[in-house]
């Protein structure tokens, strides 16, 4: 015999079950079978009622919404599995634990803004509230229509509690707002110079005349100067340079 052997020998065996722990525990087991079964059975019952349900939804030329009771996780995951199945939209609405609720609408029936907000509030909806609430629109269109027509000094304008003046009374006393603030008038002749503050107040042909008179006379004087004599002491001569 081994090593591993003789210590697995000598080690003490686990207690034998009795005979009643073994009932108990084929009795859990069969118990948790049972469960798991009824469970099994009552969601494809579910699923049978479910399916019934959308499929008189769908054959209904009428209808565009079928609205199901309160249910929970698992059985709303059959009615949306079914819904896209049928080429249909599953919304869930309400508190989850409390009241959340399911509605299969048809691709052509989905719903509009007004019946998404009360339903996320809470609230029921039905033919009296879709009433209600497009009575509210329409008067809130209304309003915003006679808002726009109003001409604009028709409209509130709003005024201060408190004049600025009374804060500061005690430092520049009643009058000295008034007495600063003065009428600002713009300057009409700012950027243009009058003619008679010119210095030159030639016309533009009589200016460019007066340029070639003097370019022309400058030119006569250069020709008509006399070459400069130069006299070179040292040779004793003299030359003329232009």
């Amino acid at each position: 015999m081994d090593l591993l052997g003789s210590i697995l020998g000598a080690m003490d065996k686990p207690p034998a079950r009795d005979k009643k722990e073994k009932e108990m525990i084929e009795k859990q087991k069969k118990e948790l079978e049972m469960m798991r079964n009824k469970e099994r059975d009552e969601l494809n019952r579910f699923r049978k009622y479910a399916e019934e349900r959308l499929g008189r939804l769908v054959k209904d030329p009428v209808r565009t919404y079928m609205e199901f009771q309160p249910l929970d996780k698992v059985h709303r995951s059959v009615v949306h599995d079914i819904a896209e199945i049928a080429g249909m939209v599953a919304m869930s609405f309400g508190v989850e634990g409390v009241d959340r609720y399911i509605v299969v609408y048809k691709k052509e029936g989905m719903p509009s803004e007004d019946e998404l907000a009360v339903r996320r509030s809470g609230e029921p909806w039905n033919k009296q509230t879709a009433e209600e609430y497009c009575e509210k629109k329409k008067q809130q269109q209304m309003l915003e229509k006679e808002l726009r027509k109003r001409p604009l000094e028709e409209k509130e304008v709003a005024t201060p509690v408190s004049n600025y003046k009374d804060k500061y009374v005690h430092l520049i006393g009643q009058d000295a707002a008034l007495e600063a603030a003065k009428k600002t008038e713009s300057n009409k002749t700012y950027g243009y110079v009058p003619s008679e503050n010119k210095r030159d107040v030639r016309s533009i042909e009589q200016t460019m005349a007066d340029i070639q008179a003097k370019k022309k006379l400058k030119t006569q004087h250069a020709v008509e100067e006399p070459p400069e004599v130069i006299v070179d002491s040292s040779a004793g001569s003299t030359s003329g340079q232009p």
